[in-house]
């Protein structure tokens, strides 16, 4: 269970407003969107990632209270699963045009065995 940021009332992660302030807990009412906020004294932007890279396109930058881009700059970095595994990452995207030019260079083998 969490904890509403604004009336730290507990409730469930999948909660997409709080039911005691009526505040929104997931952006544009979606419950896989989070939205983080920033104490009322701080902005968001002081502890992004993306704000220290400067790679942040978030209109209320830097002076965000509340943002769906925010990573905190404290947290380790984890790198996406993707980099781990390029190969296979390759091959399944690409599987249908594999399979194509599998089937053309039988295709292309066949045929020139055959005369």
């Amino acid at each position: 269970m969490l904890t509403c940021p604004h009336c730290t009332q507990k409730i469930s992660a999948e909660m997409v407003t709080c039911p005691s302030c009526r505040k929104p807990l997931k952006a544009f009412g979606h419950p896989g969107i989070p939205l983080h906020y920033a104490d009322s004294t701080e902005y968001l932007c002081d502890r992004c990632l993306y704000h220290q890279d400067d790679t942040c396109t978030f209109p209320q930058r830097p002076y965000a209270q509340t943002c769906t881009l925010y990573q905190d700059a404290s947290e380790e970095f984890k790198p996406d699963s993707v980099a781990k595994k390029p190969l296979k990452y390759w091959l399944n995207k690409y599987k249908g045009l594999l399979l194509l030019s599998i089937l053309l260079l039988l295709s292309l083998i066949l045929t020139l065995t055959a005369n």
